[in-house]
């Protein structure tokens, strides 16, 4: 019998770009026993000799920056101009981890008590699994590879089947960087194999990246596990311009926060409230930038709007507009006016709606493509209950001079991260998180380490 295959299928043109053969059963057992025995001795190399091999993992990326941007667009759409901007955040992630692991990873020391030693001591947990997206296949990967790695423990890394070649740089790259063989291993694996290996027992955690549906499944094969689930399950993130915003700033931030990498950022822009004394102006404005997008060839220097991912992710956004249109709402965008948008390929124009409510799709349910809508309120307390009328949470951004009020807002804002004056952006200082049906856990900045490890105390009794 032949082996099954996965199929890269570019949205550039419908081509197979890629094909890569998924793992049997028995390559998936002798991968989890080779992590198992590497991770043992892994553990016990000193964090120095960690740091420098993940800070020379940094530099494969940075060297190969042109050939992965290229394969980036191929394989999901993404405009050449910007698919290189995707090492340049892997390298700023990845460093702020490398810098940050000797105080995240040290002991924590009560305070004395005599005759005795105390401390909790941070151990890594053995095996990690990362199920990662194909969005943003290295941004979101090195989130859980680089702290695994730099805490001790081995990682099984699952790709995309959208984005494959991803997961077979970061083996390359610290490979090239001394990583002992074993400790990362890049497997390609079908669903239901990614679920039987969770149900397994033979891995230590998951770190899952992707829709609501997939995450409920990962955790309902984790049940009875009992191992750690990191879940980031997108979002339908909503801005608020308050009316002293910056409308010049504000406008510009925002149409590139809903359409860049064409809508597909689980921490993209989905849903606008505009005090109603800058409405018209602001979608005006929102309108006229929108328009002068150039939808295309990714691979063209030219293009700064992508096809998006699968023609099945275009029918979603499209059925999403026609039924907000048939409900009320007004498209402001004529779809003629971007020659390569087609009905039946990933090419599609951006698009803007206004008289829309929360009845409609379009302002519940998250899109991930190249639409928005826009809706005016007359306070604060509105847009607030507007903004936590969802049940996905990941990021909020409040547009406005006012920071007391930005903070106010913030408090009573039911979300992850919240932003004033910016958006689609993660600082790794910060923890990634977020509430709702969007998931658990946190990567990045010190609160990354946690999950990632377990607290083992130590307590030491002197007899004289």
């Amino acid at each position: 019998m032949n082996q099954a295959t996965l199929e890269t299928i570019s949205p550039v043109d419908q081509s197979i770009y890629a094909t890569r053969p998924l793992a049997t059963q028995d390559e998936i057992t002798e991968a989890v026993n080779t992590a198992k025995q590497a991770q043992q001795l892994w553990r016990d190399v000193p964090l120095a000799k960690r740091r420098e091999i993940c800070e020379k993992a940094i530099e494969y990326f940075e060297q190969n920056r042109d050939v992965i941007a290229k394969e980036i667009s191929w394989q999901m759409g993404r405009p050449i101009a910007f698919s290189g901007g995707e090492i340049g955040g892997v390298a700023e992630r990845a460093r702020h981890m490398i810098n940050i692991a000797p105080s995240a990873l040290k002991d924590v020391v009560p305070e004395e008590k005599s005759g005795f030693t105390r401390f909790i001591r941070r151990e890594p947990l053995g095996v990690v699994l990362t199920v990662a997206p194909w969005n943003y296949p290295f941004l979101t990967t090195v989130n859980s590879v680089f702290p695994a790695i730099l805490a001790g423990n081995a990682v099984l890394l699952k790709p995309s089947a959208q984005t494959p070649l991803s997961g077979e740089h970061f083996v390359k790259a610290f490979a090239q960087a001394g990583l002992p063989d074993g400790v990362l291993q890049c497997l390609f694996l079908s669903h239901q194999a990614t679920s039987d290996l969770v149900a397994s027992g033979d891995i230590d955690f998951v770190c899952f990246t992707g829709s609501v549906g997939a995450g409920k499944h990962i955790e309902k094969a984790a049940a009875g596990t009992f191992i750690g689930l990191g879940l980031e399950l997108g979002g339908k993130d909503p801005a608020y311009v308050r009316a002293d915003a910056d409308l010049d700033y504000t406008v510009e931030q925002l149409v590139d926060g809903a359409f860049f990498n064409s809508g597909q950022s689980c921490c993209g822009i989905e849903r606008i409230y505009v005090d109603e004394s800058l409405f018209d102006e602001f979608v005006a404005r929102f309108v006229e930038l929108t328009k002068q997008y150039r939808l295309g060839d990714p691979l063209d220097e030219n293009t700064n709007l992508g096809p998006v991912v699968k023609t099945n992710a275009a029918d979603w956004v499209r059925k999403q507009i026609t039924d907000a249109v048939a409900q009320g709402a007004k498209a402001w965008i004529n779809e003629d006016d971007f020659s390569q948008s087609a009905k039946a390929t990933p090419y599609l124009a951006p698009q803007v709606l206004t008289n829309v409510n929360h009845k409609m799709s379009v302002m519940t349910e998250e899109s991930f493509g190249p639409v928005i809508g826009i809706m005016a309120v007359n306070s604060d307390q509105q847009a607030l209950e507007l903004m936590n009328d969802s049940d996905l949470g990941l990021t909020a951004s409040i547009w406005s001079h006012d920071e007391q009020a930005a903070l106010d807002l913030a408090d009573k804002l039911e979300t992850g991260t919240v932003f004033m004056n910016r958006c689609d952006y993660l600082d790794p200082a910060l923890p990634w998180t977020g509430v709702k049906n969007t998931g658990r856990g946190e990567t990045l900045s010190n609160l990354g380490f946690d999950q990632l490890t377990r607290a083992k105390s130590y307590h030491l009794k002197s007899i004289k």
